[in-house]
């Protein structure tokens, strides 16, 4: 298929036609594919506005052809997320074991759980963005299971952020892991309930943590910090938390971290009977919370600087009536990311992606959105971006 496109959308592997608008009388010698971004340049300096392309000669590069080809040198963030999508898919292998385990009473095998989060950190210490994509890939029916792992990743995170020691992050991240594993003990009508709570189902809910704790007591090789951050996880600086209603000061840093970066996730994912905010919009109620001394503010806006304005892998809807990608963050300029842009919203389809950096473009960011939002699934979303190329 011929089809028109502006300059800007011309990409290496575009097979040009010809030639349509342009400022000078330049010509091609002859049709053929676009190689390097040099070429590009080339084109843009002669005054080529739009060109033909057929779009069924394109040919679709591999990773380590795009990081050759591209000024930037690097591929862009979506061909790293299929690793990142297995390690976070063998998480959740594991820690299905763990609630199966829990469930069961019997003592939970610390090894797999030390093997995967150590796995989850070097890939972070790496490209800490391919986990934060896979975030947002979720499943609205397995809540607690990616719940358990989602907050594990942000821990990671944040942890990395903040320049604590890589023997500590670990521990950190494993408390996280579990910090949750109590809650399979809670009565599914009680956990699942889509209404609010009655006074005497919050009790019952609130005992989660206390189960957690005994099942992480109970686990051998467990260290005392792991322990901590999941014991932690719902204590607030003013002291209402539970289960040991703590002042401020008996809260650690490692227990106020794991609290925002809990509220974040819960905030953010799908449930099967809710929809996620927007990451803008939890940001607005972690800032909430903190004002009101339940979180710590200090901590919540690092962690918001930590994740970016726009975190990378969320969507956002452009003043161009595209559906973009954040792929990666400006942190001179916050609300100006890297995108790729993939959708039309008027239309409602799909278009030809562009790389767009919003800190040297016309377009701008109206407002983070997501995938249900214009009845999209993220997963379909990914595929096609990999697709493209």
């Amino acid at each position: 298929m011929i089809i028109e496109i502006s300059i800007a959308k011309l990409r290496v592997g575009h097979y040009v036609v010809d030639i349509v608008k342009q400022k000078a009388n330049y010509a091609l010698t002859q049709p053929g594919h676009i190689t390097s971004n040099k070429a590009i340049e080339h084109l843009k300096n002669k005054g080529v506005e739009t060109v033909l392309i057929d779009k069924s000669k394109t040919k679709y590069l591999t990773k380590k052809q795009s990081t050759s080809s591209t000024t930037q040198g690097s591929a862009p963030l979506i061909f790293d997320v299929r690793k990142a999508k297995e390690i976070f898919d063998q998480s959740k292998e594991i820690q299905r074991q763990v609630f199966a385990d829990a469930q069961e009473g019997l003592a939970l095998d610390l090894e797999p759980i030390v093997d995967i989060t150590d796995k989850t950190m070097v890939e972070i210490f790496k490209n800490s963005d391919t986990l934060a994509c896979v975030i947002n890939l979720r499943n609205k029916d397995e809540y607690l299971l990616e719940h358990s792992v989602s907050v594990s990743i942000l821990m990671t995170i944040f942890s990395r952020f903040l320049k604590i020691d890589k023997t500590i992050i670990q521990q950190l991240a494993i408390g996280a892991f579990l910090h949750d594993v109590g809650k399979i003990k809670v009565p599914s009508n009680i956990l699942n309930k889509p209404a609010k709570l009655t006074e005497q189902e919050f009790a019952i809910m609130r005992t989660h943590v206390n189960h957690s704790i005994n099942t992480i007591e109970a686990t051998p090789g467990i260290s005392e910090l792991s322990l901590e951050v999941a014991a932690l996880h719902h204590e607030k600086l003013d002291g209402s938390g539970y289960p040991f209603n703590l002042a401020a000061k008996d809260i650690s840093t490692y227990g106020r971290m794991i609290a925002i970066c809990d509220i974040f996730d819960a905030l953010t994912a799908h449930r099967c009977y809710k929809k996620g905010y927007s990451h803008v919009k939890a940001f607005t109620i972690l800032r909430n919370l903190a004002s009101k001394q339940h979180l710590d503010q200090r901590l919540v806006d690092l962690f918001i600087k930590c994740m970016g304005v726009y975190p990378v892998g969320s969507l956002v809807e452009l003043n161009s009536k595209r559906v973009a990608i954040v792929e990666q963050r400006n942190i001179e300029d916050p609300i100006s990311p890297k995108v790729r842009s993939f959708y039309n919203v008027t239309h409602h389809h799909y278009v030809m992606t562009e790389d767009i950096d919003l800190a040297h473009h016309d377009d701008y960011i109206v407002k983070g959105v997501r995938a249900d939002d214009f009845a999209l699934d993220m997963n379909k979303i990914i595929e096609f971006l990999l697709m493209e190329g």
